[in-house]
C-alpha cells in the first residue's frame, strides 16, 4: 500500500502544535481539530478499502444531517454575536463571508483542471480545511466561552467529505492516505488562530464575526446534499439505468437529512442550556 509523505505530515505537525493550544488555554480548539481530523481519517479509512462499494444513500445522510447541523450552529451561535457588536457591520461581514466563501469556491475550482504536481482532491479539501481551521481559531480564541457543540457541527462534514474523497481516489488508482493532511488542515491553523486576540473595537468584532458566519453559512450550504446528474452523490453512486428513480429517492432522504440535522443542535441546546 502506497503511503503519502505529504499526508503523513499533518498529524505529526498536529501533534506538536497540540501542547501549544493547552498552553494558550484553548483546550476547546484542540479537541475540535482532532475530531475533525478522526472525522475525516476514518471516513477516508472506509471509503479507501480495496473493494468497498459505495452508498450514495450512506452519503447523503452524511451530508444532510452535516450541512443541516452547521447552517444551525452558525445561525444560533455565531450570527447574533456578530449582530450584538454593531448590527450593520455585523450584517455586512456576514454577506462578506458568504461572497468570499463563493468566490473562493468558485475561482479555486479552476485549479482542477490545471497540470498540479499534487493530487487535485486533496489540494481543494486541504485549502478549505486550512480556512476553515483559521476562522475557527479565532472565533475560539476570542469568544473562549463558547460550547464545544459549535464546534463539532462545523467539522461535522469532515467525515462525509472524506468517505466521497477517499473513493474517488481508489478509484483513480491514487494514495487514498494522502487525506491525512487535509484531516489536520483544521488544526493547522486553528491552534495558531487561537492565539490572536483582536482589538477591542464593536465594528471591528462585528465585521470578523460577521465573515466567520457568513463562511461558516457558504460551507454548509455548498456541502447540501443536491441529488442531481453530474454530482458527487451521482458520481459516488455510479447511477446508469435506475438514475432518475434513484435520485427521486434519495431527494427525500436529503430533505430529512438536513431537518434532521437542525432538529439535533436544537436538542443538544436545550439539554445544555438546562444543565
Amino acid at each position: 500500500m502506497r503511503v503519502s509523505r505529504l499526508g503523513l505530515a499533518g498529524p505529526v505537525v498536529l501533534v506538536a502544535l497540540t501542547p501549544f493550544a493547552l498552553w494558550a488555554n484553548a483546550p476547546k480548539v484542540a479537541g475540535i481539530a482532532w475530531v475533525a481530523f478522526a472525522a475525516m481519517a476514518g471516513a477516508a479509512l472506509l471509503g479507501g478499502r480495496t473493494g468497498a462499494t459505495t452508498d450514495a444513500g450512506r452519503l447523503v445522510w452524511g451530508y444532510g444531517l452535516a450541512s443541516g447541523a452547521m447552517i444551525t450552529s452558525a445561525a444560533v451561535f455565531v450570527v447574533p454575536s456578530a449582530i450584538d457588536h454593531h448590527p450593520k457591520f455585523g450584517g455586512f461581514g456576514l454577506a462578506l463571508g458568504v461572497l468570499v466563501g463563493f468566490s473562493a469556491h468558485t475561482l479555486g475550482h479552476r485549479a482542477t483542471h490545471m497540470d498540479l504536481p499534487f493530487d487535485h482532491t486533496a489540494a481543494e479539501l486541504t485549502a478549505h480545511s486550512l480556512a476553515a481551521g483559521a476562522i475557527i481559531g479565532l472565533v475560539y480564541g476570542n469568544m473562549p466561552n463558547l460550547g464545544l457543540l459549535l464546534g463539532l457541527a462545523i467539522v461535522s462534514h469532515k467525515g462525509p467529505a472524506g468517505y466521497a474523497a477517499a473513493d474517488r481516489l481508489r478509484r483513480a488508482n491514487k494514495p487514498v492516505s494522502v487525506l491525512l493532511f487535509p484531516a489536520a488542515g483544521v488544526g493547522l491553523t486553528a491552534i495558531p488562530a487561537a492565539l490572536l486576540k483582536l482589538p477591542s473595537s464593536d465594528p471591528v468584532n462585528a465585521v470578523v464575526f460577521g465573515f466567520a458566519a457568513g463562511v461558516f453559512l457558504h460551507v454548509a450550504m455548498d456541502f447540501l446534499p443536491r441529488c442531481e446528474l453530474g454530482g458527487e452523490v451521482y458520481e459516488v453512486a455510479q447511477i446508469t439505468d435506475d438514475a432518475h428513480d434513484l435520485l427521486d429517492r434519495l431527494r427525500a432522504r436529503a430533505v430529512a437529512s438536513t431537518g434532521l440535522g437542525g432538529v439535533a443542535v436544537f436538542a443538544a441546546w436545550l439539554v445544555l442550556r438546562g444543565a
